[in-house]
């Protein structure tokens, strides 16, 4: 049997206040769009810092293509493994084409010079966003949208197969979530880049996903389909409140409406 792109076995974490997550175990097939959902607070995003080992020291094993990735140099699991943040806001001194160029970094050496490949390849990852445009201008003058495109580009530069994406679209207007959405959706149907999404947006999960993870309060209280996951009695189970669906026209999918608050 193939191995897993991600492995997760028995894992906990504490911040040193009680576990962050407790007995965690599950796997991500190679080329799935896998999603993350749960409350604040249950440990979604401790948990991607730990799968890209931003956060140490956990109990348990996490594996990445079957290798446990504490054994990884930290070249190699950048070649792996790319992690995109959600917006916040930082700052990057850089150009749009020497912030990607960096991402290169698994594959070069601190004496390397910047050869025409490189420059290829940095027009060939803005294109596959429609980002080329934007290639000589200063990352600090991009809108949030625009910036999480680059981060994608960036993740695209580091050639790793799986993506870890901690809510690519919070913060971010309809035209741009849906933009980053299609694209994401785009580079795992066509290039077969394994994508570990991070959401707060259900009814997103619900129709882009191949399979759902619910945490709770540390603890897997759901894996499985969208399907199962969009089912009432699991949703409440999970986010201690009443939520009323109905199946999108588009799509045979349950989807939850909005509430009408009076």
């Amino acid at each position: 049997m193939e191995n897993p792109a991600i492995e997760v076995n028995n894992f906990s974490y504490s911040f040193g206040n009680g576990d962050v997550l407790n007995s965690v175990s599950f796997a991500v097939k190679k080329g799935e769009y896998f999603s993350i959902v749960g409350p604040n607070g249950s440990g979604k995003t401790t948990l991607l810092k730990n799968i890209m080992r931003i956060l140490t020291g956990g109990k348990g094993v996490i594996r990445a293509g079957g290798i446990d990735v504490r054994d990884f140099s930290q070249r190699e699991l950048a070649k792996a493994i790319s992690y995109v943040p959600q917006p916040d806001g930082r700052s990057y001194p850089f150009q749009v084409w020497e912030f990607i160029l960096m991402s290169k970094y698994p594959y070069l050496n601190p004496f390397s010079k910047i050869t025409a490949k490189d420059e290829r390849e940095v027009d060939e990852v803005l294109e596959s966003v429609h980002m080329n445009r934007f290639k000589n201008r200063d990352m600090n003058t991009l809108s949030s949208g625009e910036r999480q495109k680059i981060m994608i580009s960036a993740s695209l530069m580091q050639k790793a197969d799986i993506f870890l994406l901690d809510e690519p679209t919070t913060f971010l207007d309809p035209k741009h979530e849906e933009e980053i959405n299609r694209i994401l959706k785009r580079l795992n149907r066509e290039r077969r880049i394994t994508i570990v999404s991070v959401t707060h947006n259900i009814n997103l999960a619900a129709i882009l996903s191949d399979e759902i993870l619910a945490l709770k309060n540390g603890r897997i209280v759901y894996f499985g389909s969208p399907d199962g996951f969009m089912d009432g009695r699991v949703l409440s189970s999970i986010y201690d409140k009443e939520f009323e669906l109905i199946t999108h026209p588009g799509k045979n999918i349950k989807v939850i409406l909005p509430e009408v608050i009076c």
